[in-house]
């Protein structure tokens, strides 16, 4: 038979994959990705199905127990998953569930009204992603399981005992064959179950993390975790208030402008609409949605539909009470959101997500519905509570006010530089290379560790621009304030993005945006005053993984001829070793020559015996040479940088808020419970 000819491609060249192999093939079509967000994602598509029984009304308790060797158990007590045989797959319903993609009670028929889970992926995909699950299910007086690894079954479903439970509980390890990480995050799993409490009045829902805990009771023998009654790490969520809890725990370091929180909560064409809004002192929105108790960041039609009602029912209650003058154009959405805290929860029988991650919702029944519900309801609330009115349209008009001086300002800005030519910023010590793929932009603290930079630099493909100072704290400063701060200016002239409503990313000038800043509590307060900047105004820079962080060294150690630079204080005793030959001295000492020859000898054999080593501790960057600062920090074979990503937006949104903002209470809070684990150069 002849060699298949180079580029020929025939029938043979087509794979089919079977069972669960498209899962493992491609995890990220399923999961969203294969690092710590796919990882939690599993837990999530567990969870939800308990959660749909919740929601069904069969369930009101659901634990999730975090176990050692990465596993994680989920229990509920609703009617547990069928194990009778299937009529069509010819083995027990539980086996179809967890081992056939597109398998599932959601699809039709009267066992769930409303759910989260659709596609029928959920139990599946988890089981094709991990080395082992089990399934036990308490069904009908009879105790049944079955075990897999990597989408396949061990054995048949048995009946291993009876009991007088009802309900399910799972438990899988995650495959590290398709996971670049298995450590679960404990904040992050109470996070997002805190938020699926309040969205199911009367759930209890457990969390347990167990991963240290030492136990002698077999798990197969007990239902719940918790009544092994172990001394370990744990929160319980329980809320009978619904959407109006969840606002005010979402506000709960905010200065509220209204006392009274809007709600709603109504049926139309089979689409249920709960909403709840509070306006408060900020300038920020939160807006957070759900669809059938499935949390949607990218947002999607239910979300479309709430802002357009916002924004008419605002400029209807404006033009009416003669606020809004017809020459002024009226509310934007901008304006509108400004200060705005909303939840909005939609539950629709056939409901269509865009992705199997349901990261948006696409049903435009939900649009139209939304619009009509909440445009009703807020008119209404307006009219009846006119205190609250004239609060949240005075917060409004307060934001069209800022919106106009910051395109004054930012205009500004844009014409000064088109009338000199787009000039970069004075400060800045441009690369000569055009290449934005190429080029790094070095952002460093002060004058000092600029000229120095500037010095040791490649200055074909690296940039420096120092900035003197602390720069502005912008978390609670408009964008027309942001202007004119000359720091901020500079940042936004060199890196060449703009920013707000014309911001581009295509016109980043570099794409490495390095932070470099001295190692000591000054350093890392503009670290982070920078970084709050980059995240609430530059964030597809933080996606898009252009930003870094340089880690320059603590010390520099000579031991003879020999030079070594540590980056913390285990490597200066790795490499010095015990304090006491170390010489805090910058320079070692010399032995004195003499004439006894006897003296001299005995001196050259205690320095032969015990050899002084010098450490000299680097506080900044200004106290580098410019040969120092290439070797550890810009030279691209040696230097240490950290990319910063954000993995999880609304806890960093969260932190930003809680270091950066106005409310005292909860940043001293924060450094109280961390100051023993901070290690403070003073």
């Amino acid at each position: 038979m002849a060699d298949k000819k180079e580029g020929s491609y025939s029938a043979s060249d087509i794979s089919v994959l079977e069972g669960l192999e498209p899962v493992r093939k491609r995890p990220g079509m399923y999961i969203g990705g294969t690092g710590p967000e796919g990882l939690h994602h599993l837990v999530w598509e567990i969870f939800d199905n308990s959660r749909d029984e919740a929601m069904a009304g069969h369930c009101d308790h659901i634990e999730v127990v975090l176990l050692p060797d990465n596993r994680i158990r989920v229990a509920d007590n609703g009617r547990g998953i069928p194990v009778d045989v299937h009529a069509k797959t010819k083995v027990s319903a539980l086996e179809t569930v967890m081992t056939t993609l597109h398998a599932g009670g959601k699809f039709g028929g009267e066992g769930y009204k409303v759910s989260g889970g659709l596609h029928g992926v959920g139990a599946s995909v988890v089981n094709a992603l991990s080395i082992y699950t089990q399934a036990i299910v308490h069904r009908e007086g009879g105790k049944h399981m079955q075990e897999y690894s990597q989408g396949k079954k061990k054995a048949n479903v048995k009946k291993i005992g009876s009991s007088k439970e009802k309900g399910t509980i799972v438990t899988f390890e995650p495959d590290e064959e398709i996971f670049k990480t298995l450590k679960f995050d404990w904040n992050t799993i109470v996070n997002h179950l805190r938020q699926q409490a309040y969205l199911v009045k009367k759930l209890r829902i457990s969390i347990l993390d167990a991963r240290e805990a030492d136990w002698n009771a077999d798990l197969d023998d007990i239902f719940y975790f918790e009544d092994l009654k172990l001394e370990i790490p744990s929160t319980t969520f329980y809320f009978e208030g619904g959407l109006v809890s969840l606002v005010s725990y979402y506000n709960r370091n905010e200065k509220e402008v209204q006392d009274k929180i809007f709600y709603v909560d109504k049926e139309l064409d089979g689409v249920g609409i709960e909403i709840a809004l509070q306006y408060v002192d900020d300038i920020s929105a939160k807006i957070v949605a759900f669809a059938n108790n499935i949390h949607t960041p990218e947002g999607g039609t239910h979300v479309t539909g709430f802002k357009t009602a916002l924004t008419r029912v605002l400029n209807t209650y404006g033009k009416k009470n003669n606020i809004i003058k017809e020459s002024d154009g009226g509310f934007t959405g901008e304006d509108v959101l400004e200060g705005l805290t909303a939840v909005i929860s939609v539950k629709l029988r056939e409901i269509q997500f865009e992705g199997q991650t349901k990261s948006k919702l696409g049903s435009m029944e939900a649009q139209g519905a939304v619009a009509s519900v909440f445009g009703e309801a807020f008119a209404a609330y307006l009219e009846e509570n006119p205190d609250e009115a004239k609060a949240i349209i005075g917060k409004v008009v307060l934001a069209v006010r800022a919106r106009k001086a910051a395109k004054a300002a930012k205009d500004s800005v844009l014409r000064k530089g088109a009338l000199e030519g787009m000039t970069l910023p004075g400060k800045l010590a441009d690369c000569q290379s055009k290449s934005a793929e190429e080029s790094e932009l070095f952002i460093v603290e002060g004058d000092s560790a600029g000229g120095t930079a500037k010095m040791g630099r490649d200055r074909r493909t690296q940039a420096i621009l120092p900035l003197r100072g602390k720069i502005l704290n912008i978390e609670r400063a408009r964008l027309d304030k942001i202007m004119q701060s000359e720091q901020v200016r500079n940042l936004i002239v060199a890196m060449g993005t703009a920013i707000g409503d014309t911001f581009d990313i295509s016109k980043l000038r570099y794409h490495k945006v390095i932070i470099a800043t001295d190692a000591d509590v000054d350093g890392a307060h503009i670290r982070t005053l920078i970084l709050t900047l980059l995240y609430r105004y530059f964030k597809p820079l933080l996606d898009g993984g252009f930003i870094y962080i340089a880690q320059p060294p603590l010390y520099k150690i000579k031991k003879g001829k020999e030079v070594f630079y540590a980056y913390s204080e285990e490597e200066k005793v790795a490499f010095a070793g015990s304090s006491e030959n170390i010489d805090e001295s910058t320079e070692e000492d010399e032995t004195e020559e003499s004439g006894d020859t006897e003296i001299a000898a005995d001196a050259k054999e205690v320095k032969a015996r015990v050899q002084k080593i010098s450490v000299q501790r680097y506080k900044g960057l200004g106290e580098m040479n410019a040969d120092e600062l290439w070797e550890t920090t810009m030279d691209h074979t040696r230097r240490i940088l950290k990319q910063v990503t954000i993995n999880d937006a609304e806890e960093a949104d969260k932190v930003f808020d809680m270091l950066m903002g106005s409310d005292v209470a909860p940043r001293k809070s924060f450094i109280q419970t961390h100051a023993k684990m901070a290690e403070l150069d003073i």
